[in-house]
């Protein structure tokens, strides 16, 4: 490229007054200077930096990502730990719901018996109170109905012989 700048710029004015000329001259010179001061070098070295830095970057990021997984199956296990924990407590309690409905049936059952035998017992109660009243009752009318009869049919005269007789009995037993 450089030789056909040059080439060019022979033609009808000197290669010293081709502007062309000295632009490629300048590049080459700026090129040399570079070189010389060795930037490839430090813009290698700044790209390797930067290479570095993006190669920890990511392997730190692959280290999160397993960290991550290992969290995820973790939970994943711990879950169906507490899955299969959840599972066995709802077993045990619908056994412990299951036994506890048949104490309460077994209970109800022994509570109307009790009751039952209660109710018998007060009834029973009941009845030989209601043949207590109706005998009282038939004592006190045949009491009555007895003086009524013995006020019609004894006068003095007659509970005067029944008090001496009563009298001479008493009498006799005493000798």
């Amino acid at each position: 490229m450089l030789l056909t700048i040059l080439a060019e710029g022979a033609g009808a004015v000197g290669p010293l007054q081709d502007p062309t000329f000295w632009v490629a001259v300048g590049v080459l010179i700026v090129f040399a200077i570079m070189l010389w001061t060795k930037v490839p070098k430090i813009v290698g070295g700044m790209l390797d930096n930067k290479i570095a830095e993006i190669r920890k970057t990511l392997d730190e990021a692959a280290g999160l990502r397993k960290e991550a997984e290992a969290l995820k199956a973790e939970y994943e296990a711990k879950t169906a730990g507490a899955q299969a924990e959840v599972e066995a407590l709802m077993d045990s309690a619908e056994k412990e719901a299951a036994l506890l409905v048949k104490q309460a049936e077994a209970d109800t059952k022994a509570l109307l018996a009790r009751r039952k035998k209660m109710a018998e017992e007060k009834i029973g109660a009941a009845e030989r109170s209601a043949i207590a009243a109706v005998r009282a009752k038939a004592a006190t009318a045949a009491t009555q109905a007895a003086q009524a009869l013995i006020a019609a049919r004894h006068d003095a005269a007659a509970d005067k012989a029944l008090i001496d007789k009563a009298i001479g009995d008493i009498g006799k037993t005493l000798n």
